[in-house]
């Protein structure tokens, strides 16, 4: 699932483990490769590798600038980026949206009455049964709501996660993905789910920028929302080399992504859509339509990125400056990349595909199918490209 409705749990198993345990499982799992030798790996080796990974925690908070001093450099970027989902990918639940178009959200499970009520200082969650009720401030809201929206609370130092999110399509609440289905026992359990110390890094490191500093949780000083940082690195070093000249130091003190390979490069949006090694290794391949939301892992499954062409890569399609394009006929062009026009043309290194039977556009509403996981009232592009072969099950 994308960061407009993330699954805020603990998908990485991994994240408990030492750094030499991890090592070994770089070296022996059977990770995916691609023809150019490189190996999908686990966003908990890539984080403590050294250099800048998406959700690494132990650059100092002042080394981290904000946006708005990027936006000086750079303001078409950040203009355009401003409307993006990654940018939006967290608020403050008392600034929500989606809270304040619908100022009291309502639902029942079982004995259970639920009520969201919005003012203009705060939003709070009321759980209630026949013989009581308990009720929280919601603190923030992941999503920006375009699919929909999870919310957060805190109680004794401890974040939780609500039993209940508010989804778009259907404009109303439903149990957070991956909670359980089944009847709440008790009051707080119907509230929501506590949530581990690791968990809950994991989900402000993928939803926000340096909330996690010198490896210490303190979401008190962070940025809300994927900023350049969060993908870039930290830009304190890079703003000094600027402003001082040093030109031999302005390239190297900032991480441009499109420098890396093949493999990186889908890792490095894995680190936050998860890797291959991060599904399989924490058993998400058995899942079903369910692992359609983790596309690193689907695209690499894909044949066509096992060639190793560089132009598969999620940057290939994907600006991740500009907000997601909708429309299926704006990627044929990045099909016919690599993909002949018409019969008869011979295959080439610089376009290894074949020719299409059925046309030459929309490519991916043929090859890249949409799936409505159950419960998620959201539809997901699957990014294993294939020849979707009717009556074939869903491939794991």
């Amino acid at each position: 699932m994308r960061r407009d409705h993330c699954v805020v749990r603990s998908f990485f198993r991994a994240a408990l483990l030492t750094a030499a345990t991890l090592a070994v499982i770089a070296e022996e799992a059977p990770a995916q490769t691609s023809s150019t030798g490189g190996i999908s790996l686990p966003t908990m080796v890539r984080v403590q590798a050294p250099g800048w990974w998406p959700t690494k925690g132990d650059p100092a908070r002042n080394e981290y600038v904000g946006a708005a001093e990027c936006a000086k450099c750079h303001a078409s970027k950040a203009a355009h980026w401003q409307t993006t989902a990654m940018a939006h990918a967290a608020t403050r639940a008392a600034d929500s949206d989606s809270l304040r178009r619908h100022i009291h959200l309502g639902s029942q499970i079982g004995p259970f009455s639920y009520e969201i009520a919005t003012d203009d200082e705060k939003s709070v969650l009321e759980v209630s049964n026949a013989n009581s009720s308990s009720s929280q401030v919601l603190l923030w809201a992941f999503g920006v709501g375009r699919m929909g929206q999870t919310y957060l609370y805190e109680n004794k130092g401890v974040f939780y996660e609500s039993h209940l999110s508010f989804f778009t399509t259907p404009q109303t609440l439903d149990i957070t993905p991956g909670q359980p289905r089944s009847m709440p026992t008790a009051l707080d359990q119907a509230a929501g789910r506590r949530m581990t110390l690791e968990e809950t890094q994991r989900c402000f490191g993928c939803h926000t920028t340096a909330s996690t500093t010198k490896d210490q949780f303190d979401p008190k000083g962070l940025f809300l929302g994927v900023t350049c940082e969060a993908c870039h690195g930290p830009g304190a070093k890079h703003i000094a080399a600027v402003k001082s000249g040093a030109t031999n130091l302005i390239t190297e003190s900032i991480l441009n992504p499109r420098r890396l390979n093949l493999v990186d490069s889908v890792d490095f949006c894995g680190a936050c859509h998860r890797t291959w090694e991060d599904v399989v290794a924490n058993g998400f391949t058995g899942v079903g339509v369910f692992n359609v939301r983790f596309a690193p892992y689907r695209l690499e499954n894909s044949r066509c990125w096992k060639k190793g062409d560089a132009r598969i890569t999620c940057i290939a399609c994907h600006d991740p400056h500009q907000p997601l394009v909708q429309d299926p006929q704006s990627y044929d062009l990045n099909c016919l990349q690599c993909h002949a026009v018409r019969a008869g043309i011979k295959r080439t290194s610089d376009h290894p595909g074949g020719t299409c039977p059925a046309g030459t556009k929309n490519c991916v509403t043929c090859h890249m199918p949409k799936y409505e996981p159950p419960d998620l009232h959201s539809a997901f592009t699957d990014h294993w490209i294939r020849i979707v072969r009717p009556g074939k099950a869903y491939p794991n």
